[in-house]
């Protein structure tokens, strides 16, 4: 019996090249499927808030919302964005076109960019870094240059006013939010995100970081809703002074990138306070506990990763609601006061809070 050599070499070949693309194949599926994965969750969280935000505040306003597009008005958010979708986008004629188009790219990507480090559950964090909560506020710090872009490409007085606010509000608040996290990293000796989940779940309940640190929290969180710029810190876009400040001159789909870019800030912000004070997928009530089954099946950590998704979304959700329904019960600050907020109030105190956590960490060696 005569062997062809060429015929079995190709087969080879052609099996190795077969187990190459496979393998290819199977590492490209690795990386961008928990990414696409996160990318529909936050999608599908954006249309649910935006329709919480309607539905809240037309509570509040003793008024109907919306409730023609879809069931309780829940795709109005979907036929919103559909509808900019299909809008023509106009350049003003004097403005610098190129970075016009490139701000709301910005303010959208750097914002999409921190969910990165956020842990959702147990074993559920696109990328634990040993430095991610400051990953966070060095992505989220440049936002603001993106709406400073947009307000000066638009060559608009209103727009650039705007933008120039926006990097005001952003410094201003910065720094407390900042001297925060310090303090949080403090308590928990990591700047890990997991790190300080796991810290916190120590004494249950008790072991929040809302309990060590209860001014800390208060000033995390109203810098938190300075750094959206939601009400009554939305003065780079008072629509009662500048129009609509950096977002004067933008139409279509660039427009809608700019509300996108706001929710979705909004989310990652409830979410990071989620993390940082509140336990993050911890449980934390005593006597809840898993049951024995749960314990020694296959199914436990599934089961375990659901459940703590389901603490994590219910907590950052009851923040979203307190965000939505401040928004529309407090009025909009002065410029003059909310600056005088953000470095004679609440930066005094953040750097007073950060020395005294500090010294009982030293006190405590």
């Amino acid at each position: 019996m005569i062997i062809d050599t060429t015929k079995v070499q190709a087969m080879n070949s052609f099996s190795k090249w077969e187990s190459l693309n496979l393998k290819k194949a199977f590492e490209i599926v690795w990386v961008l499927g928990p990414i696409l994965t996160l990318v529909l969750a936050i999608t599908i969280g954006l249309l649910v808030i935006v329709w919480l935000e309607r539905e809240i505040s037309a509570a509040i306003q003793q008024r109907i919302g919306p409730e023609y597009a879809g069931p309780l008005g829940v795709l109005q958010a979907l036929a919103d964005g559909t509808k900019l979708l299909f809008k023509e986008n106009l350049f003003p004629s004097r403005g610098d076109t190129r970075l016009f188009s490139i701000g709301p790219a910005i303010a959208v990507i750097s914002t999409l960019l921190s969910y990165s480090v956020i842990p959702f559950s147990y074993h559920l964090v696109l990328a634990d870094l040993n430095i991610g909560i400051f990953l966070w506020i060095a992505i989220s710090s440049t936002a603001p240059l993106g709406l400073l872009m947009s307000g000066y490409a638009s060559n608009n007085k209103y727009s650039f006013l705007g933008g120039l606010r926006a990097a005001a509000q952003s410094i201003s608040y910065e720094i407390p939010l900042t001297l925060c996290v310090l303090s949080i990293s403090l308590l928990s000796n990591s700047l890990s995100t997991v790190d300080i989940v796991e810290a916190q779940s120590k004494y249950s309940f008790w072991g929040w970081n809302l309990w060590r640190q209860p001014v800390g929290f208060i000033i995390f969180f109203i810098s938190l809703l300075a750094e959206c710029e939601r009400l009554p810190f939305d003065l780079p876009e008072a629509e009662e002074e500048l129009v609509a400040g950096y977002q004067t001159e933008y139409s279509g789909i660039k427009f809608g990138l700019f509300y996108i870019a706001s929710y979705l800030n909004l989310l990652v912000s409830s979410l990071f306070v989620t993390v940082l004070y509140l336990g993050g997928w911890n449980i934390s009530i005593p006597y809840i506990f898993v049951p024995e089954f749960f314990e020694i099946n296959k199914i436990s950590e599934v089961f375990t990763i659901t459940i703590g998704i389901f603490i994590t979304l219910v907590k950052t959700y009851l923040l979203l609601f307190i965000s939505i329904t401040t928004r529309w019960t407090l009025p909009r600050l002065r410029m003059d006061q909310l600056l005088n907020l953000g470095w004679k109030f609440l930066l005094p105190i953040s750097l007073g809070n950060l020395l005294l956590t500090t010294s009982f960490q030293l006190l405590s060696l």
